[in-house]
């Protein structure tokens, strides 16, 4: 997309409903790469929100992306006042354009949504320390809690087939035929490392194909910083980015928060001598999102949640790789062969959960291990 200029960020700010004249200021905010984040004061400087250019050629159906989005929130506020909690702050809040629209398009064809400024928090980039894990987990325990009850199947995929792991695989196996640039000669233990696990690949869409686990509505980008903690108690206070809530499995998210989370490594560490998976941060997280999570879920579901830490790893991993075959068009590369590097550490984290995979079951699911 184009860069966003001034004139287009104002005439976007100008078209919601924010209860006054505002301020631009065309700086982004925050450390998201996909939308573009803005930050815009209503002129008398008394309340500030967030207004978002929504990135269409990831997200290609900004109206089902807000249907999504306005249908979630709207049942988790509901949820949050019942509960005597403040909707208010714990809850993404979406502005209506002045015609009552969930988002606006400007004379580029751009979608623009707007949200409410959730103020006295921070969100986390890594994992400072074991009770900062927990209150993550926790607080997305809770969001799947609120939303057990919200029909799954009404919801907008917003992107297709997205951690739909034996279509990654095939994936996978159609950029390996092709070798394009000609590295298949050069990573064949990876490519063997994927091989050796196709049938893994199958394990939990098996499992919901055969009614042995619920589909349910899942936030499927769970990075740390997608959870936003109150400033001055560290307490998990809102669930944000909801972009890719849609129709899932719980453990995508248990498992997307462990690959990111229970491992004291870069993404994209080069050393796999230095890549380690933490099983204590894997403990923590999971006695954190089953005390908020675990009343809505059965014995079948929670002995899930290990393979969704295993599963998740090794489908980016394939990802990676698969990126790395087809000439690193996908994921934004700094050096030679970093896809390389991060799909090998992605395999790593695999080895070494399959080291302890008994615990790891044992864990989430201790009585009917």
């Amino acid at each position: 997309m184009k860069p966003v200029t001034e004139p287009i960020l104002c005439a976007a700010a100008s078209a919601f409903d924010f209860g006054g004249p505002m301020v631009c200021d065309s700086h982004h905010y925050g450390e998201g790469h996909i939308n573009d984040t803005f930050v815009v004061w209503r002129a008398d400087h008394t309340k500030r929100f967030i207004l978002q250019r929504i990135n269409t050629d990831t997200f290609t159906d900004p109206a089902g992306l807000m249907e999504n989005i306005c249908g979630v929130t709207r049942h988790l506020r509901a949820k949050i006042q019942a509960e005597g909690g403040d909707p208010g702050r714990e809850c993404l809040n979406v502005i209506p354009t002045l015609s009552g629209a969930s988002y606006y398009i400007d004379t580029e064809g751009n979608a623009w949504r707007a949200y409410d400024f959730v103020e006295n928090t921070v969100c986390l980039q890594q994992v400072g320390c074991e009770a900062d894990f927990r209150t993550v987990a926790e607080t997305l325990g809770k969001f799947q809690n609120q939303l057990a009850d919200y029909p799954a199947s009404t919801l907008h995929e917003t992107i297709a087939r997205f951690h739909d792991t034996p279509n990654r695989y095939a994936n996978f196996e159609k950029a390996l035929a092709a070798d394009a640039l000609g590295r298949a000669k050069t990573i064949a233990p990876e490519i063997a490392f994927i091989h050796a696990r196709k049938k893994d690949c199958h394990v939990l869409l098996d499992q919901l194909a055969a009614g042995e686990i619920p589909l349910r509505v899942t936030h499927n980008d769970t990075k740390i910083n997608n959870v936003l903690l109150d400033e001055a108690t560290g307490k998990g206070i809102c669930v944000i980015d909801l972009d890719t809530v849609m129709p899932g499995l719980s453990a995508y998210d248990f498992g997307d928060s462990i690959r990111t989370g229970a491992n004291d490594c870069a993404e994209d560490e080069p050393d796999q001598s230095r890549v380690h998976f933490d099983l204590h941060l894997y403990e923590v997280f999971a006695k954190g999102y089953l005390s908020t999570a675990g009343s809505t879920m059965h014995t079948a579901e929670k002995r899930s949640l290990a393979w969704g830490a295993k599963l998740m790893t090794l489908e980016c991993g394939i990802r990676f790789l698969t990126d790395y075959l087809e000439g690193d068009h996908y994921f934004h590369i700094a050096r030679p062969n970093h896809n390389l590097d991060r799909a090998r550490t992605q395999f790593t984290l695999v080895r070494q959960m399959e080291d302890v995979f008994d615990q790891m079951l044992e864990i989430v699911c201790p009585d009917n291990h």
